[in-house]
């Protein structure tokens, strides 16, 4: 980092203290739990990168502000690198700018701050290549991912992603066949990025301290996931084979085909077997093999 360009992360009092001075506190509605460890938005801030010069890192739910100064400090030495945070909460997003001029001295242009619900961000377009780092708000994170999961065209807008869930959500993320947390966000998240759970976090990193614990995931996006099949086909198979898990395929693929079982054969896939036992590259066999499959 440039000299005179110190950034002073947020600790457990100058998160309390702000929030208070605010009159603001995290919301169940929104999902929000405010990170108080510097050293955890410093992990999350090198998983997101390296950067390089012109990169834009994406922060969704910024908060106070705790991973948005990390990540600032992490992009200060790389020219033209710059941080765009998208905050719902009009007050948080109002605030946001104050605390980066204030810790971030010299740095304020490197951040910009987006009042908007992310769930209608879908890119950044002309601002690639770019990160995504976020403290994901709990109650809309699964419906992020899957949407920046089926995104296309692929290869996507964001080169890299290290994102904060609940810890249950990280590992279903990350899931191999044949167990509990197994579903169709582990397939897509698997076809098409490198993905692996990064470090779990106890509830006393936050305030307030939320009832699971937390960990982060690091998705790297795969230039041509394989087989390759369409992300729409992949994602109907999917909700098909694990929309009733005990079903067997030869029942559970009937909403995508009148007659599973030649399908399945074709594939060498047996007409017995539960969704839960297929691999990644199984499901994508079977997506290609649909697609092109002359009878629905």
């Amino acid at each position: 980092m440039s000299a005179g360009h110190a950034v002073r992360l947020l600790g457990a009092g100058d998160v309390r203290a702000i929030a208070a001075r605010l009159g603001v506190r995290p919301t169940k509605k929104l999902g929000q739990n405010f990170v108080v460890e510097p050293g955890t938005v410093r992990q999350i801030a090198t998983l997101a990168g390296p950067f390089a010069p012109g990169d834009v890192i994406l922060e969704v739910g910024p908060g106070l502000g705790s991973l948005t100064l990390a990540l600032v400090e992490a992009a200060a030495p790389v020219p033209g690198a710059r941080v765009v945070a998208v905050e719902i909460d009009p007050v948080l997003a109002a605030e946001l700018p104050k605390t980066i001029a204030d810790r971030a001295p010299g740095l304020a242009d490197r951040a910009d701050v987006i009042p908007a619900d992310a769930l209608g961000v879908t890119s950044l377009e002309g601002k690639a290549p770019t990160a995504l780092a976020a403290n994901l708000p709990y109650n809309v994170a699964t419906v992020l991912l899957a949407g920046w999961l089926e995104s296309d065209p692929w290869p996507p807008w964001f080169a890299r992603m290290a994102l904060m869930f609940q810890r249950e959500v990280a590992e279903r993320i990350v899931a191999a066949p044949s167990t509990k947390a197994y579903g169709r966000l582990a397939v897509l998240a698997q076809w098409r990025t490198r993905a692996r759970l990064a470090f779990t976090l106890k509830p006393e990193a936050f305030t307030p301290p939320p009832a699971v614990a937390s960990a982060v995931v690091e998705l790297t996006p795969l230039e041509r996931p394989q087989p390759e099949c369409r992300v729409a086909t992949l994602s109907k198979v999917t909700a098909a084979a694990f929309g009733q898990r005990r079903k067997m395929l030869r029942q559970s693929l009937k909403p995508l085909v009148s007659d599973p079982e030649p399908l399945l054969a074709a594939v060498g896939l047996a007409p017995t077997a539960r969704g839960e036992t297929l691999s990644v590259h199984d499901f994508g066999r079977l997506a290609y093999a649909l697609e092109r499959w002359p009878v629905r």
